[in-house]
């Protein structure tokens, strides 16, 4: 079954740090869109970024993996410097992370089962039909795994980005506004999927502007809020 193969891929154990920002700062065509930013993603741990539209939270979770580089202070990923790894060694970081981008960009010509494959079939490595229909099953899309990305619906097309993230069973989850499309029982249930990946030990960031769906989120898991203000991060408090 899938739920039980993939839970069995876990962060290292190495790694008392997932994630980590040192006085980290990135400039934009002139001007600083981030200051000072600080920032530790422990194993296993539940975060979500929110502020206002503009305000850096695609720039932060690009900066998570090397997308971005910072322009200063230091970024550690696996306890290994961004900027000091080799292509291969950005390669590797990668793998172990999966990111759900905002615009949920697929091939349409390929049917939704190899575009949630993609990251295995690009690594040089296949998925078993088995996997891949567990997979499949568990985000609710088997029945239209023959199915091109034009023909999905926005929720569909979500729930196979969240597939096809997790696909190489990383260890940690960046989600950038993944229910931002989608009505609200579609959120709650990316919600319970991305809930359910943090307790087999993953570590999630998810940039969201929804603090409704903040707050449903919280009654379930244990999760930080982080809010970007002012260029800088900080911890919200009870005023959500």
């Amino acid at each position: 079954m899938f739920g039980q193969g993939f839970e069995g891929v876990q962060t290292t154990g190495r790694e008392s740090r997932v994630i980590d920002f040192q006085k980290v700062a990135y400039s934009y065509g002139g001007g600083e869109l981030l200051s000072e930013v600080s920032l530790t993603l422990a194993p296993g741990s539940f975060h979500f970024l929110t502020g206002p539209s503009g305000s850096g939270k695609t720039t932060l979770i690009k900066l998570c993996y090397g997308e971005l580089l910072a322009t200063a202070g230091r970024v550690n990923v696996f306890d290994a410097d961004v900027r000091s790894l080799s292509r291969d060694g950005v390669a590797a970081m990668r793998r172990r992370i999966g990111v759900v981008h905002q615009d949920c960009q697929f091939l349409d010509h390929l049917p939704l089962a190899e575009n949630v494959a993609l990251p295995l079939t690009v690594s040089g490595r296949e998925a078993s039909a088995a996997d891949l229909a567990d997979l499949l099953t568990w985000v609710g899309l088997k029945p239209l795994s023959a199915q091109r990305p034009p023909e999905l619906s926005g929720g569909e097309r979500q729930r196979a980005a969240l597939a096809r993230a997790v696909i190489m069973s990383p260890d940690v989850i960046l989600a950038d506004e993944p229910t931002g499309n989608v009505d609200w029982e579609m959120s709650q249930r990316l919600m319970q999927l991305l809930i359910e990946l943090n307790r087999m030990g993953k570590t999630i960031l998810i940039a969201t502007h929804d603090l409704n769906l903040i707050r449903s989120t919280k009654s379930q898991v244990p999760a930080r809020v982080l809010r970007i203000r002012n260029r800088r991060l900080q911890l919200a408090g009870s005023d959500l």
